[in-house]
């Protein structure tokens, strides 16, 4: 049976029976970043198969149907209710201009069928990173970087993008380099052509149209494309189909950008080379020019010393014309191939190469000067009614995912017709500390967003010290992007549709030994956060079905899967065994007895096994060692509610003391048949050994089983009124309560102050 339907009530979700819905999700999948046939991970080294980019297929993305169930169950079975559903502009529209893959499209419309059996919630992502995969990241079809006048073989010859497919040794592309494409020609470009090229490239004329009309009518119309696929499958939309997110992690480009000669000071992604934009045209037109270098250190970014960038001549702007012809560009002979689009608007002048126009980007034609809050008020607001309106003419109850620029102050449209009653609020957040370092770091962090925000008049004032405080720092910058959201898009929602943990932390430690104490503590300290920002619900990033211990996510090095190949899958629990109820006492008192099937700590190796499906034979380096974990299960498999009858009002999961606690407010009292509904894992709180405190009511644990998956599943009938239960399990082992781990530093209190004062980490 598929899940109610959703409805928005003001800032919560609402099922058929007016209760409350918290998204416990997750976005499946990773893998849906790169074609399956041919199977072209980043890692994989081959000019000819990756430049063909039309001959691709990504029909088996995120996974097949024969693979579908297995990884549905998994994640059905870890106590996740919804998905963000991970595809891209590419899957639908590779082999060129409205050539849509219809193989595609029907694969998709299988695999949702699938997660709907398992009742699933899902919303449609249309993903990218970096503009496309030949610009290092994901997204966009080969061919708009044609249509732009781009040549993607060389690139990073050019440093116009780094791309890990062309780098001279995958094994040693600088992991977290892929951002660093956003400040480089090929990205910045093409997102400033995508929202204004009318603005600031009038010039570029192709096929009858401005650069910008031609690839956003294109990526809406794929995105159309797919909607009334799904919409013609007759049984999705509504049910499991529920919603449509906006475009991921937009960026600005240029545009608002006051000097190209200047890097801003609060642009910290720096690592490897850093050009300026304006050295970035130089070298993008082949000129040799010595850039500063950063490595990213425990404080943040720091100038490492400088390169010199000779592409010796070579252009990333195409000369060769037979690409036109292919795709059937037709251009406005204004436009000349093989020269820097910018120099033909003046920005620089090849011949003397002068820059001419350091501040072209930085107001428009009316001359009304712009920064990021204006682009986001103008030129992504109208990207954003022309594809929300397109999409809710194929899918017209769909609940619709804003999401803007990641960590930007978002669009200012509450009360004006742009804001809407089915509208959610959808926003990113990363630990920046974590992510880039690569490492959970107990003593000290940062309010990163309380310094974006002005909040502290010194950025020492940002650090916070000690774990107890990192966490509650973590949990309230998560708060404050909620209350920013409301305040300025209306009273919505708001959904975490990002956020993660790397799992390749202190150079793979964990894979060396098995234990994942670090990332444990880290993964338990984001859901911490989640659980107390009031926010409706997440998506953690991510699951990826091939993720291995070499490879990792088999994207750009990234490694924030809760799934590998090479790591133990924890069981769900058993099948059979009757339910545990209470009529009115406040201690559990389960009947029946359990069978041998059953899971607990104390037999929770009998009982680990490997996952069945693995996408290729995996290649671990010997120096990673064969111990495998369990991932982090410990802080991902968590109780949660799910069905809330009345309005939540708080509820977390205390993992060092195996204790949940959920408090409500309820108008009336619980109806027979729409009971409020905890996700209660048999991983943490297992038969004869949970205890149940609530302030009224009855109550039953019971394993629920969905299309043949076992879940332990709690329901409580209450009065009405303010409500709350606390349940405790099994402390585990291993279960995040070390104090240290590798490389902490033994730095003092003021020591950190004087570090972070002097390179303050603002991502």
């Amino acid at each position: 049976m598929a899940p109610s339907r959703l409805r928005v009530d003001g800032t919560r979700f609402r099922d058929s029976r007016k209760r409350e819905i918290t998204f416990r999700g997750i976005n499946v999948a990773g893998d849906a970043k790169y074609p399956r046939k041919p199977d072209l991970p980043t890692h994989i080294k081959d000019d000819k198969v990756f430049f063909d980019g039309d001959n691709v297929s990504f029909v088996g993305r995120p996974f097949t149907e024969e693979e579908a169930h297995q990884h549905f169950g998994q994640l059905k079975r870890w106590g996740y209710n919804s998905i963000r559903y991970v595809f891209t502009w590419e899957a639908i529209e590779h082999q060129g201009p409205g050539q849509y893959d219809e193989e595609f499209c029907e694969h998709t419309v299988k695999i949702l069928r699938i997660a709907k059996s398992y009742d699933f919630h899902v919303f449609m992502d249309p993903h990218q990173d970096v503009w496309s995969r030949h610009s290092g990241g994901d997204g966009a079809p080969m061919w708009t970087l044609y249509a732009a006048g781009f040549d993607p073989k060389t690139f990073n010859k050019t440093h116009a993008a780094m791309v890990h497919n062309t780098w001279p040794d995958p094994a040693s592309f600088p992991k977290m380099l892929w951002p660093t494409n956003y400040q480089r020609l090929v990205a910045f470009t093409m997102f400033t052509l995508f929202w204004a090229g009318k603005d600031f490239a009038p010039k570029a004329i192709i096929n009858g149209q401005n650069i910008q009309d031609f690839l956003t009518d294109h990526f809406i119309h794929a995105c159309e494309h797919l909607a009334k696929r799904i919409h013609e499958a007759g049984d999705l939309e509504d049910v499991c189909v529920i919603g449509w997110e906006s475009m991921n992690e937009p960026n600005c480009g240029l545009i608002g950008w006051q000097d190209v000669n200047v890097i801003p000071k609060e642009l910290n992604m720096r690592k490897g080379t850093c050009p300026t934009p304006w050295q970035s045209l130089l070298t993008g037109s082949g000129r040799a020019v010595e850039v500063d270098t950063y490595e990213f250190g425990k404080f943040g970014p720091y100038k490492s010393g400088t390169q010199l960038i000779d592409p010796e001549g070579t252009s990333a702007w195409l000369s060769d014309s037979s690409f036109d012809e292919r795709y059937g560009f037709k251009r406005d002979p204004g436009w000349k191939l093989g020269t820097c689009l910018w120099a033909q608007h003046g920005v620089w002048d090849p011949e003397k190469d002068d820059l001419l126009r350091n501040d072209y980007f930085a107001q428009n034609p009316a001359g009304e000067k712009l920064a990021y809050e204006q682009f986001t008020n103008t030129y992504f607001m109208q990207h954003i009614r022309k594809y929300k309106s397109t999409i809710r003419d194929i899918h017209k109850d769909c609940i619709f995912l804003l999401e803007g620029p990641v960590l930007e102050i978002p669009p200012s449209i509450k009360g004006t017709p742009d804001e809407d009653d089915q509208m959610v609020f959808a926003t990113h957040y990363y630990d920046g500390l974590t992510l880039l370092t690569k490492h959970w770091n107990r003593l000290y962090n940062v309010d990163v967003f309380g310094v974006l925000r002005g909040k502290y008049w010194s950025p020492t004032f940002a650090v916070k010290i000690g774990e107890t405080a990192i966490r509650n720092c973590l949990r309230d910058q998560l708060h404050a992007i909620r209350e920013e959201g409301m305040k300025y898009t209306g009273d919505h929602p708001t959904v975490f549709t990002e956020i993660g943990i790397p799992y390749d932390m202190d150079d793979k430690y964990a894979y060396k030994t098995g234990d994942y104490s670090s990332q444990i503590s880290a993964l338990d300290a984001n859901y911490f956060a989640i659980e107390g920002s009031g926010a409706a619900g997440s998506t953690l990033w991510m699951y990826a079905a091939s993720n291995n211990h070499q490879w990792s996510d088999n994207w750009n090095g990234e490694d924030l899967s809760i799934f590998s190949v090479d790591d133990n899958v924890v069981p769900g629990p058993p099948l059979d065994g009757p339910p545990s109820t209470n009529a009115s006492s406040t201690t559990l008192a389960r009947k029946g007895s359990t069978t041998s099937s059953h899971v607990s700590p104390d037999n929770l190796k009998d009982h680990i096994k490997k996952p069945e499906i693995q996408r290729r034979p995996t290649e671990t380096s010997p120096d990673l060692g064969n111990h495998p974990g369990l991932r982090a299960a410990e802080a991902f498999i968590r109780p949660s509610p799910i069905a809330t009858h009345g309005d939540v009002v708080k509820y977390g999961f205390d993992l060092k003391n195996a204790t949940f606690t959920f408090s409500l407010t309820a108008p009336s009292r619980t109806p027979d048949d729409a009971p409020t509904e905890i996700f209660l894992p048999d991983f943490h709180f297992p038969s004869g050994q949970t205890k149940v405190d609530v302030s009224g009511g009855k109550w039953m644990i019971e394993t629920r089983i969905v299309n043949g998956v076992g879940m332990q599943w709690m329901q409580w009938w209450h009065a009405e009124g303010e409500q709350t239960i606390k349940v405790t399990g099994v402390v585990r082992k291993n279960n995040g309560t070390s104090t240290t781990s590798p490389a902490d530093e033994e730095y003092g209190y003021f020591e950190v102050l004087r570090r972070v004062g002097e390179n303050c980490l603002v991502m």
